[in-house]
């Protein structure tokens, strides 16, 4: 038996390593030419477009009313490279079901709420209760759905609007899965593709273990998910109910793997009914580009448990202007 070996790519790029997942422009326009080649149309082509524009406009501080994203691991590289794994499946699943399709509007839609689904981490003007965005860790799905609640109609989305709110619990855990009410199958299959995109393009990500070290670990002490005294949170009761604490980056890197091979596979097989085979039909019926990378990081993990923190984790993370504002000493 032979083992694939998968070719090195650049931090900044995708699986594929041809798009580059730092800069709007370039995932914006692979976005847009996967709509326009999938249906042939471009009715719905200047709402996708608008909608990279207010996405590129809040994450950067030039949004009304809001502050800059200032999270490590939820930034606009994470959402752009959910987006583009999104309009990937959706694509897959056209190609699938080209008799009876989800058809463009579901489309387009399922990538604006993915441009817009850790929304909820972005503070307010006037928000002087969190240091930070990674404050509302444990609610940012539901403040996501708000924002989208005021958002959609300024790009003539409206009528999508409470569809919207729903679908966007898909991409977080304030909600059990199997409650959010959206019965039209088509509907729910786009919060199955929504999730799938959400878990599979950040644990695909080349410096997924970095990010989670660097970046994802921070974020967790500012919401009290982590640290050696995240157990006195004064929202431990909602610490609690979400699950495992870490007291360490080191402890979150250790038990990264059984969270993959039970949590997260759990809930792309059972709960979103393998979704991720979409991305197959996308690439051409070839292997899937993002579940092997994730094996490739897991298989890493395991296979390094042993040496010291520094020695496993040496590339080099792209930059984030999150950085500027974060409210702790980063780990080097």
């Amino acid at each position: 038996m032979t083992t694939k070996t998968l070719t090195a790519h650049r931090n900044e790029y995708d699986v594929t390593d041809r798009i580059v997942v730092t800069d709007v422009e370039s995932v914006r326009a692979h976005v847009c030419e996967l709509y326009l080649s999938t249906y042939g149309t471009g009715k719905n082509l200047s709402r996708l477009r608008q909608a990279f524009t207010d996405f590129s406009r809040l994450f950067r501080g030039e949004f009304k009313g809001y502050h800059a994203c200032d999270t490590l691991y939820h930034d606009m590289q994470h959402t752009l490279d959910v987006t583009l794994a999104m309009a990937r499946l959706l694509n897959g699943y056209e190609r699938e079901h080209a008799l009876d399709p989800l058809g463009e509007n579901r489309f387009v839609l399922g990538c604006v709420i993915a441009l817009f689904h850790d929304a909820g981490y972005i503070r307010k003007l006037d928000d002087h209760t969190a240091p930070n965005g990674a404050y509302y860790t444990l609610t940012h799905v539901s403040r996501g759905g708000e924002f989208l609640r005021h958002y959609l109609p300024s790009i003539g989305m409206g009528p999508d609007t409470e569809l919207a709110t729903q679908l966007i619990h898909f991409t977080g855990y304030e909600m059990d899965i199997d409650e959010i009410d959206i019965p039209d199958p088509k509907d729910r299959m786009v919060g199955h593709l929504l999730g799938t995109a959400d878990l599979i393009s950040q644990m695909a990500d080349r410096c997924y273990l970095e990010k989670c070290s660097n970046r994802l670990y921070p974020e967790f002490v500012v919401c009290g998910l982590a640290g050696s005294d995240a157990n006195g949170d004064t929202r431990s009761s909602l610490v609690h109910r979400h699950g495992t604490l870490f007291e360490s980056a080191e402890d979150l890197l250790k038990k990264t793997p059984d969270f993959y091979n039970h949590s997260v596979l759990h809930r792309l097989n059972r709960h979103f009914h393998r979704a991720y085979d979409y991305a197959r039909a996308h690439f051409g019926n070839h292997d899937n580009p993002y579940m092997e990378r994730i094996r490739r990081n897991i298989d890493y993990l395991e296979a390094t448990r042993d040496k010291p923190l520094e020695a496993r984790l040496r590339r080099k993370l792209p930059q984030t202007n999150a950085t500027q504002f974060f409210p702790f000493e980063m780990v080097s």
